[in-house]
């Protein structure tokens, strides 16, 4: 592989912008995207967790800058798209209809769609919105974005493995809420008072970054902390989507009428086995609702994030297969 470390984590080194914009999208909201790698290449789309997590030059390491051409997007209220932290006018089929915008600007037929986490999600709510503009998905830390799955991370069940992490996040919202903490949460983060809304969005961006990665990394762990902006935008758009349920119906993007649009695209699936943030159900089930098309990769000395160096591994492998094998 051109350009590629032959050690771990196997991954291309960052690239930067070959060509950056701005697109308004609503009469509230601006949206950045960029694009990296071979101008002339295959294209790409990678679509960022969260939702609220913006881009970064480290969601290139992926794709061989020979082969892809990679565009970037700051999904609504996120990175450098404005205003920062916006809830109105954001919701999933907002940033499908972005993500569509982006690709008749830019020109583009049909492209490979990336992403991991909520960009797992968004990539399963745009192909399935827009089946005839892609040609694979891979896809990463499966989240569906259902009750379940909510209740598991912000509620209960991840407080069993990362308890002293969870304790500060539990200890934010007061006893007699505890019953809905991410309701809770959402009445802090959308309170008028800007100090106690930050307090509220650090606890929360903290604990999700506290349990992110099988082996626990405190850089991460202090990223709320060292960056307000990041984590008033990454908390308080995630909190919007999750009380909203995702804006669409209990279980939507694995209803069989959903899969069948797109169960003629090759996916890959990478996920952590030991993955807290979206446990590996949630890929497991998606895997069994799709069937055959769908190639499911466990890691098993992994948790949620994309740079733990046996996932890294395989999304390489996947962009590098779909580059060799796949025409566009």
């Amino acid at each position: 592989m051109s350009g590629v470390t032959t050690s771990p984590p196997f991954q291309y080194a960052p690239q930067h912008a070959f060509d950056d914009r701005t697109m308004k999208v609503s009469d509230i909201h601006t949206i950045h995207y960029w694009q990296a790698g071979n101008p002339k290449g295959k294209p790409v789309i990678f679509l960022h967790g969260g939702p609220g997590g913006g881009t970064s030059s480290s969601d290139t390491i992926y794709f061989n800058p020979e082969v892809y051409r990679v565009v970037l997007m700051d999904q609504r209220g996120a990175g450098r798209s404005e205003p920062t932290a916006e809830l109105r006018e954001n919701t999933t089929w907002d940033l499908v209809a972005d993500i569509e915008r982006v690709r008749k600007e830019l020109g583009i037929e049909k492209w490979l769609v990336f992403g991991g986490s909520w960009g797992s999600t968004l990539s399963l709510a745009y192909a399935q919105t827009h089946p005839d503009r892609c040609v694979a998905l891979i896809l990463r830390g499966i989240f569906l974005l259902r009750r379940s799955e909510l209740e598991w991370f912000y509620q209960d069940g991840a407080s069993h493995i990362w308890p002293e992490a969870w304790e500060p996040y539990l200890t934010q919202i007061p006893e007699d809420e505890r019953h809905d903490i991410i309701s809770a949460y959402y009445k802090q983060m959308t309170d008028p008072d800007e100090k106690k809304s930050l307090a509220a969005a650090k606890a929360w961006a903290t604990w999700e970054e506290s349990t992110s990665k099988l082996f626990q990394d405190p850089a991460m762990v202090a990223l709320a902390d060292n960056n307000a902006k990041w984590a008033r935008a990454f908390a308080t758009i995630e909190c919007h989507y999750f009380v909203n349920a995702g804006f669409f119906p209990e279980g939507h993007l694995i209803k069989k009428e959903q899969l069948d649009k797109i169960r003629h695209l090759p996916c890959v699936v990478v996920q952590g086995r030991y993955d807290c943030v979206c446990p590996a159900r949630s890929a497991y089930d998606l895997k069994r609702a799709w069937g055959e098309g769908c190639d499911l990769k466990i890691v098993d000395d992994a948790g949620h994030s994309a740079h733990e160096p046996g996932i890294t591994k395989l999304l390489v492998e996947a962009a590098d297969k779909f580059g060799r094998q796949l025409k566009w």
